[in-house]
């Protein structure tokens, strides 16, 4: 039994987890051979998925330097996934070396890595927790032990809103977070997306391409679900959008030249970040 409440035998490995498909596509360790199976699957429907994976990557390091450059000192990432380095806490002491994080995920296996990768370097929690119950996540004592929640916060929900289904009402979720944060903190959101970047004002979709990855989610531990733009931005409900608003993730921000239109187009993710008045 761990510290986070479950056994080894609850640790579900007959079906492909999408944290650990996640882990695989930035080349990681952290997976099983039921994982490497069904991503391999979903990058012979969509060969740059691991391209999409790293540019979403590099938008939570960009989004995490910014809400930290404004000021936050405190964090709640929900989805942290498997660890990859540099992580959330990593990226965000580099700015301020005080910054607290509590880091999120529903995967039991993710939380047999967080003690020796996310939390030995003290400031920083772990909590197993499900988006899906703001409520719980909000009172969990390792949450509530490391967020003052009179002080801003950042909530980053970063690549995990897809996994919401739409009769789960993602709109609903962020709404009870926010409801719970201080003004002046910020939402850091990455949503993934069917709309091929050339049109996505039309609302055209590769429609073989994206129902090839549909179907690998079917059977792993949560259903992939990709949202238009125009479904996407109403999840920032009352969070105020930063420039240069919701835009493929390569183009939030960019450290360095602004991407051309095939990398553009090869990146299924939306992001932005948002500011609650």
């Amino acid at each position: 039994m761990s510290e986070q409440g479950f056994t080894a035998d609850q640790i579900d490995t007959s079906r492909p987890h999408p944290a650990r498909m996640y882990d695989y596509y930035l080349d990681g360790w952290d997976n099983y051979e039921v994982d490497r199976q069904a991503a391999e699957r979903v990058i012979e429907a969509h060969p740059q998925v691991r391209l999409s994976a790293r540019a979403n990557r590099a938008f939570l390091r960009r989004a995490v330097r910014e809400v930290v450059g404004g000021g936050i000192r405190q964090i709640i990432d929900v989805g942290t996934g498997i660890p990859t380095s540099p992580n959330t806490h990593e990226v965000a002491r580099e700015v301020a070396p005080d910054v607290k994080v509590a880091y999120v995920d529903n995967d039991p296996i993710v939380a047999t890595h967080a003690g020796a990768k996310l939390t030995n370097a003290g400031g920083a929690g772990f909590a197993l927790g499900d988006v899906r119950d703001p409520g719980a996540i909000l009172a969990d004592p390792v949450v509530r032990g490391l967020i003052d929640f009179d002080r801003p916060v950042a909530l980053l929900l970063v690549a995990v809103l897809h996994f919401v289904k739409d009769e789960e009402d993602p709109a609903g979720i962020v709404a009870a977070f926010a409801e719970a944060l201080p003004s002046g903190s910020c939402l850091v959101l990455s949503h993934a997306t069917g709309e091929p970047y050339e049109a996505y004002e039309a609302g055209r979709t590769d429609e073989v391409a994206r129902d090839g990855v549909l179907d690998v989610y079917k059977n792993a531990t949560a259903t992939l679900n990709l949202r238009g733009r125009t479904e996407i931005a109403p999840l920032f409900g009352g969070f105020t959008l930063l420039d240069p608003g919701l835009v493929r993730v390569p183009l939030w921000r960019p450290d360095g030249p602004v991407p051309g239109a095939e990398e553009l187009s090869n990146t299924i993710f939306y992001g932005g970040v948002g500011r609650k008045a």
